[in-house]
């Protein structure tokens, strides 16, 4: 599929999904951040050149809006981490598209 091509929604959920689980293999929930750049680490290999990562960006944004990832602006740049009140929501959606439980 070209990344210009339109995405259904259970694409953009397993996209989801991989963000999300980028920080929570790392163990990033509520006080415990790290770099935004940080969240797209693990979907390099995945997602190919500019358009895809502006795709994942989009995404990410989209999860800040529904409360999965807070934002922590710092003077040293923007720090991400799941929310913890969302972790329910977080696991499942994880274990549904990925298949591995946390």
């Amino acid at each position: 599929m070209r990344i210009s091509e339109k995405r259904s929604f259970s694409q953009d959920e397993e996209l989801s999904a991989k963000i999300l689980f980028s920080l929570a293999r790392n163990r990033k929930w509520g006080e415990s951040h790290t770099a935004y750049e940080n969240m797209f680490k693990y979907l390099r290999s995945e997602v190919f050149g500019k358009e895809g990562l502006k795709l994942a960006k989009n995404t990410a944004e989209d999860l800040f809006r529904q409360g999965y990832i807070i934002k922590k602006p710092t003077h040293y740049g923007l720090q991400v981490s799941l929310n913890p009140r969302m972790s329910k929501q977080v696991k499942e959606l994880v274990k549904k598209h990925i298949g591995f439980d946390l």
